[in-house]
């Protein structure tokens, strides 16, 4: 694995050297290819003006915001410039919070974290016990490409974690969403089924079906016309059930409780991880369209 950032952590006085790693596999990703269906070309994206309809060049082209429907405010690259961030090579830690403060949808990318080098991997190591064992995560700031980057640090098996976040003027607000409506009456004997439905359904992350069934299909069909073959099966859609959520909850439980149980872990076996999810029956992908 190739780093892709060099660096520090760093906390008042306390830096540790790291090299950071990209923590997501982008070869597994299949892309496409535009090409011309008569001749099998690639096709190319020329820069157009909407306005004059001339093919422009890099030179030609300026940035601007739109602050009113048809004008903007021109932002010339030196302009740009005048507001660069001094760049420290550092992950400066502002300070450490309960991972529950953080909202889910402040996470954007995952990067690894890594000592760099014997020195560094005694305080590395001190470093992520202690956030092991307080359960904290730190929060703090990073220059990357004159960017100001919001990340947190958080532990994970051996090693740390610096995840990109969002900032919060980038993330809408949920009380935004239509028809969201936290102060209605439930009904208490739905909400005890329910409860017990995902009570029988509580598992391990070991037990979740995990696997990308339409990258695994979308594959095989690659690898059949790579062969030659042109002939590709799709299952069909399933048609989910109109119920009621009282009828669906009961046949639910009803089908819940004729699987086998996960067997719960005893002190000698695996560890059991700290995150539980639910469990549900595997839905048949649709075609993408």
């Amino acid at each position: 694995m190739r780093s892709i950032w060099k660096g520090h952590i760093r906390f008042l006085l306390v830096a540790i050297p790291v090299r950071v790693y990209n923590a997501i596999e982008a070869s597994e990703k299949i892309q496409f290819n535009q090409l011309h269906r008569e001749d099998y070309g690639p096709i190319g994206y020329d820069k157009r003006c909407k306005k004059c309809n001339q093919i422009v060049t890099g030179d030609q082209i300026t940035k601007g915001y739109q602050y009113e429907p048809d004008r903007f405010a021109i932002v010339e690259p030196e302009d740009i410039a005048k507001i660069k961030i001094k760049t420290t090579k550092a992950v400066d830690i502002i300070g450490f919070v309960d991972a529950d403060q953080i909202p889910t949808t402040f996470y954007d990318a995952p990067y690894f974290a890594g000592p760099d080098g014997p020195v560094s991997e005694k305080p590395y190591a001190l470093l992520r016990e202690v956030m092991k064992q307080t359960g904290k995560i730190g929060l703090g700031k990073v220059v990357l490409r004159d960017r100001e980057d919001l990340v947190a640090l958080f532990p994970q098996d051996n090693g740390l974690v610096i995840q990109k976040l969002r900032y919060p003027h980038e993330v809408r607000s949920m009380s935004q969403v239509p028809d969201v409506d936290s102060a209605r009456t439930l009904d208490k004997k739905e909400l005890q089924l329910a409860t017990t439905l995902v009570e029988q359904m509580t598992t391990t992350l070991e037990e979740i079906d995990m696997s990308d069934q339409y990258h695994e299909a979308l594959k095989k069909l690659i690898e059949s016309k790579v062969r030659g073959k042109k002939t590709v099966e799709f299952e069909p859609v399933e048609d989910l059930p109109r119920l009621d959520i009282m009828s669906a909850l009961k046949k639910s439980l009803q089908a819940s409780a004729r699987k086998p149980m996960v067997k719960a872990t005893t002190a000698t076996a695996k560890k059991k991880p700290a995150i539980t999810l639910v469990k549900s029956k595997p839905i048949k992908k649709r075609k993408a369209s």
